[in-house]
């Protein structure tokens, strides 16, 4: 039993670059689908009830009539998100949110950048934690039955409240990175 418990104390060796893979791997997968039309829809509710990401948006109040069913494709509702700037918000976050894979990957080759990485994932996280504050679609809509409201997350509600543990890993990533920068450059200076 102990040998078993001494193996299972030294995962925490391939526990942190298995939680930066991990991470490059979602960042990478969903910001690639962020230049697709439903997936640039789908963030709508978010960013159009964020007082900080709202001024994206040309038209944040009207966003309610323009919803799509998942993977749907509605001509009217497709322009509106053209003139309210829906898509080229969304290329944009899945540029920021590949970049933040990528930098997640360079931590042996490039601590500092992997540093960076880390702290925009935590600022990331922060914004997207914010969302549960200002995004009414996030809680069961009263419709008759007795659960509603907070604390009912709703599917839009379950999904960013996820992101709790990410803020918790950027944590964990950032004094990882830093302390590799700080490791590098002692060996680099007594040489």
């Amino acid at each position: 039993m102990k040998g078993l418990l001494q193996h299972i104390a030294n995962i925490d060796r391939i526990s942190i670059p298995a939680i930066r893979i991990s991470i490059a791997i979602v960042f990478i997968w969903i910001g690639s689908l962020k230049f697709f039309d439903y997936e640039a829809e789908g963030i709508v509710p978010f960013v159009a009830n964020s007082p900080f990401m709202s001024f994206f948006y040309a038209h944040p109040s009207e966003y309610k009539q323009h919803v799509n069913p998942e993977g749907a494709y509605v001509a009217e509702n497709h322009a509106w998100h053209e003139t309210n700037n829906t898509y080229a918000f969304s290329d944009g976050l899945g540029i920021f949110l590949i970049t933040i894979g990528i930098l997640m990957l360079l931590y042996k080759i490039a601590p500092l950048w992997s540093l960076a990485g880390s702290v925009l994932l935590f600022v990331m996280t922060l914004g997207t934690l914010s969302f549960l504050l200002t995004t009414p679609e996030n809680w069961v809509p009263s419709l008759g039955g007795e659960n509603f409201g907070f604390p009912f997350l709703s599917a839009r509600g379950r999904l960013v409240i996820k992101d709790v543990v990410m803020l918790a890993a950027s944590l964990l990533l950032m004094s990882d990175s830093a302390k590799l920068y700080l490791k590098t450059n002692s060996i680099k200076n007594n040489q």
